[in-house]
């Protein structure tokens, strides 16, 4: 708000307090004898309160802005050298209200505009896209909605779920829960799911990001990202950090690289400090999925950082009729479906390819017109379709697109 802003501003509240003051005084005459004095009494109240109030907004926006700066040094007898967001630094006095424990080097401080006195100790700056990657309405998957991942889904739950729920089987048995989980396998093949369930499960604080969002233009943009995000983490704990396409950002290290990759090695190195670090996690647990192992960095697998590797590869035939089950729950499927023979028809069909197959079958039955029902023809000719049009068929037959 400029100064002109804040002037008319000014003369609008101060003309509304005048209002009120003439309309307390003509309420006082109208009613000096009246049987309804409780009324009068209640309303001048009424009146004299909104008028203190508005005062009080005058009195605020006449004050001048504060300045924004860090704390660089503290010094003897309240004193401290700050830096401005100005650029120079400067030593000025620290207001005597403050507590000499919210004062550490960097920490962020508003600054009187003319004296420069601290006066104000302010919350801590995190990027908008690390605030953003908060997930505050949580999924509506659960454990079954994911079907044939039984052993998976029992190690995500005793990496992630038992230490946050359930801390003290932990320290009966005297050993440190495990800190992150790695995911890997095809896509399609429940990944995101899992995490997702994950969400839904716990209480915990969820963030989501995906590791390209790491990767930034300038130098240290992305360190900076990723102290961001365990700080925020840290701070919202207990939490849970998931990363989905984790190869993005945690590629193998090459002795010659471009200045690119030489700056998304810098991320992942912070990514590295953050997971095995002087800081511990506390209770922050990280969920990293890739469907590109190969690509990673070994020091990012070894034990201590993501300690448990967990594959999911795609269905095999009890799977698949589990995921075939689970799709069909909400679907108006005849009586004659067999699943049996569906799961045998798609072999080489991942979880994201079933649920394909059973969308298809139902628009297979509303292009027929026959009934309400889907039949077993339609989810043959849905099996057909799907797997016929599959990335990796055209692929094999060379069809390319620009």
């Amino acid at each position: 708000m400029d100064e002109e802003d804040l002037s008319g501003k000014s003369k609008e509240l101060t003309q509304r307090i005048e209002e009120l003051q003439k309309k307390q005084a003509q309420r006082t005459d109208d009613y000096p004898q009246s049987t309804r004095d409780d009324y009068v009494r209640n309303e001048l109240e009424r009146l004299k309160r909104e008028t203190k109030e508005l005062k009080k907004e005058v009195a605020r926006l006449k004050k001048p802005p504060l300045l924004v700066g860090q704390v660089k040094e503290l010094l003897p007898e309240d004193k401290a050298v700050i830096e401005s967001s100005t650029g120079p630094d400067f030593i000025v006095n620290v207001a005597d209200f403050l507590p000499n424990n919210d004062l550490k080097p960097g920490t962020r401080v508003a600054l009187n505009k003319q004296t420069l006195s601290v006066v104000e100790v302010l919350p801590s700056s995190i990027d908008p896209n690390i605030m953003g990657a908060e997930v505050l309405t949580k999924p509506d998957i659960t454990y079954e909605n994911i079907g044939g991942l039984k052993d998976q889904i029992r190690e995500v739950k005793e990496t992630v779920e038992e230490p946050l729920l359930y801390p003290e089987k932990f320290s009966d048995v005297g050993v440190e829960p495990p800190k992150a989980v790695l995911l890997v396998g095809p896509p399609g093949t429940g990944k995101t799911m899992m995490a997702k369930a994950v969400a839904n499960r716990t209480n915990a604080t969820f963030i989501k990001l995906v590791g390209s969002e790491l990767v930034q233009k300038y130098i240290g943009e992305g360190a900076r990202m990723v102290r961001e995000l365990f700080k925020m983490a840290r701070e919202k704990s207990p939490s849970v950090i998931f990363i989905d396409e984790l190869d993005s950002v945690a590629t193998k290290r090459q002795e010659q690289a471009t200045s690119g990759d030489r700056e998304v090695q810098r991320t992942m190195m912070q990514l590295l400090s953050e997971l095995d670090g002087f800081d511990p996690l506390g209770e922050v647990k990280i969920i990293g999925a890739t469907n590109r192992p190969k690509l990673l960095d070994k020091a990012l697998l070894r034990p201590g950082r993501f300690d448990r590797i967990i594959e999911t590869p795609k269905p095999d035939y009890q799977a698949r009729k589990d995921i075939f089950r689970i799709h069909m729950k909400e679907m108006n499927v005849s009586k004659d479906v067999d699943l049996d023979l569906l799961a045998t028809e798609s072999e080489e069909a991942s979880g994201a390819d079933i649920k394909a197959i059973c969308t298809e079958a139902g628009m297979f039955s509303i292009r027929r017109d026959r009934s309400r029902e889907i039949e077993q023809r339609d989810f043959l000719d849905a099996v057909e379709k799907v797997l016929s049009d599959s990335t990796e068929r055209k692929i094999k037959k060379q069809v390319m697109y620009a």
